[in-house]
């Protein structure tokens, strides 16, 4: 599903407005009247409420004016709280007011906290109407808005927003000072960028899209490049598969990693490029843990390599050198621990090595500090995959920084360092160069366990080894590594779920891409 920006948005209906003549009013009693129908579909077990509608002075206020409206002709006991002055309400939003007040309809106009509190207090609604703050806004909320999103989030009720939680902002997912917790939220023509970044999307609930009205013809066109992706996309990515292949078709990884106490990382990587469906995985690792990698890797080749206090170290380059002929990709980091050998290593392999590459874990603390290297690099776009303390590394912020602008500190990041980043996370977010983004559907709270991560960045290069661009290869693991653990979790729930679970589900979680769900 394409997700928009709050401007291309304003493009839309600025479009059927101005250059169709289709009256703002008449959309406006649209949306309300759909929303109206959802409401009533979703809550129609709390009829006659009491229902609380929350309304702000521009045309997500004039929404909700339908909506009050709209229930009230049904039977439902509607009461409207509006935060400003009668005299405040302008434009299309005035109209709507105009039509409820002429009708008698219940409805306050909010100055101050007291006014507020008294009148959520005497209403004591069911459910409870977000219609605040829309798609346009982008400054912090504060005040009077900013208290009545505190109290309707402490109510304890249902609340359903029209277009998007009060709070969120539509352009990117950040949150402005603070959000509605929608458990339903019912948008308009398209669905927007915060409908599906976090921290946003978290706000959002449910989903709901809804036409309303506005012409095909005459649309400027959308320029936006960021796709919420479920399997119908995911299945588009996948790489081709002959049924007369064998073992050298399917492309083969070089997977740089482990360490003392960290073998682990290595075997569940290397294991997982398998899972991929690549054909061949050399594992090369510092040769004071080779012997326990050759145990735990059955099918993986081994290659042992320099090491200096079990760390890789510069030494182990001319191996390094032949081990780079004849495979198709390489993967670095899982358990490989941190040294200036190790920093050193790493710059050259992310400037000479000509192959698709993935960099993550210790790889990612590696490249922090020396993220120059990324603009001397003449092969294909590297992949980059921090979970969000590795990027505030990269980036030099906190973690409390990337969690609230995930999407905007990706797409930033992939441009000005010419990478693909995919940030885990709830919605992982994969970003390119180019502004593509997908944010990725799928995935649990089973995730967040140790070695997930390393799954991941196998699954990830075994797909670059198979011939998927890095966006694609990106976006195709999140996907598959997402939908492994919902497989897992349909049988024994996301606590305890470990990353060696996710091993077994990896290609039948890529199966159901090609031959449909199947029980699991």
């Amino acid at each position: 599903m394409r997700l928009i920006s709050a401007d291309e948005m304003q493009a839309i209906d600025q479009g059927a407005i101005q250059t169709l003549g289709v009256p703002g009013t008449v959309l406006m009693e649209n949306a309300g009247s759909a929303a109206t129908e959802i409401f009533c579909r979703e809550f129609g077990d709390l009829f006659p409420g009491p229902v609380l509608i929350v309304a702000g002075k521009g045309n997500n206020g004039g929404d909700g004016y339908v909506m009050a409206r709209r229930l009230a002709e049904q039977g439902w006991n509607v009461q409207t709280l509006v935060l400003g002055q009668a005299e405040a309400i302008q434009g299309d939003a005035a109209v709507m007011l105009g039509i409820q007040r002429k009708m008698n309809l219940p409805t306050s106009f909010i100055l101050d906290g007291d006014q507020l509190r008294n009148g959520i207090d005497l209403a004591a609604p069911e459910v409870i109407v977000d219609a605040l703050l829309g798609t346009g806004l982008k400054a912090t909320v504060t005040g009077l808005y900013a208290e009545a999103i505190d109290l309707i989030n402490s109510s304890g009720v249902p609340v359903f927003s029209v277009d998007i939680p009060s709070g969120v902002d539509a352009s990117n997912g950040r949150i402005c000072g603070s959000a509605v917790q929608a458990d339903l939220t019912v948008t308009f023509d398209q669905a927007k960028i915060g409908h599906g970044s976090y921290p946003g999307a978290g706000c959002v609930g449910a989903l709901e899209v809804v036409d309303i009205g506005i012409p095909r013809f005459g649309r400027p066109e959308l320029t936006s490049k960021v796709l919420l992706t479920g399997a119908e996309q995911a299945r588009d990515w996948l790489p081709s598969r002959s049924s007369a292949g064998h073992k050298g078709s399917f492309g083969h990884l070089l997977l740089l990693a482990g360490s003392p106490g960290k073998t682990g990382a290595a075997a569940l990587a290397g294991a997982a490029a398998l899972r991929s469906g690549c054909g061949l995985v050399t594992a090369a690792v510092p040769a004071a843990v080779h012997a326990i990698l050759e145990v735990k890797l059955t099918e993986v080749m081994t290659s042992p390599l320099a090491d200096r206090e079990g760390l890789l170290c510069l030494q182990a380059k001319p191996a390094l050198e032949k081990l780079l002929i004849g495979r198709q990709a390489l993967a670095i980091g899982p358990g490989l621990g941190q040294s200036d050998d190790l920093k050193e290593l790493l710059r050259w392999l992310v400037v000479e090595a000509n192959l698709p590459l993935v960099i993550d874990a210790d790889g990612l603390n590696l490249l922090a500090g020396q993220l120059d290297c990324l603009q001397q690099r003449q092969g294909p776009l590297p992949v980059l995959t921090p979970h969000p303390g590795e990027m505030a590394r990269l980036c030099g912020r906190s973690v409390a920084e990337i969690e609230a602008d995930r999407f905007q500190l990706a797409v930033d990041f992939a441009a000005r360092h010419k990478v693909v980043l995919l940030l885990k996370g709830p919605r992982t977010l994969i970003a390119d160069p180019e502004g593509a983004v997908c944010i990725n559907s799928s995935g649990n709270d089973g995730l967040s366990s140790g070695g997930s991560g390393d799954v991941l960045t196998g699954l990830l290069g075994g797909l670059l080894a198979q011939g998927l661009d890095s966006f694609a290869a990106a976006a195709l693991a999140a996907w598959l590594h997402g939908r492994a653990a919902e497989r897992i979790a349909r049988h024994q729930g996301t606590a305890g779920m470990a990353a060696s679970d996710l091993l077994p589900q990896l290609p039948a979680a890529r199966r159901e891409l090609t031959e449909g769900e199947d029980p699991c």
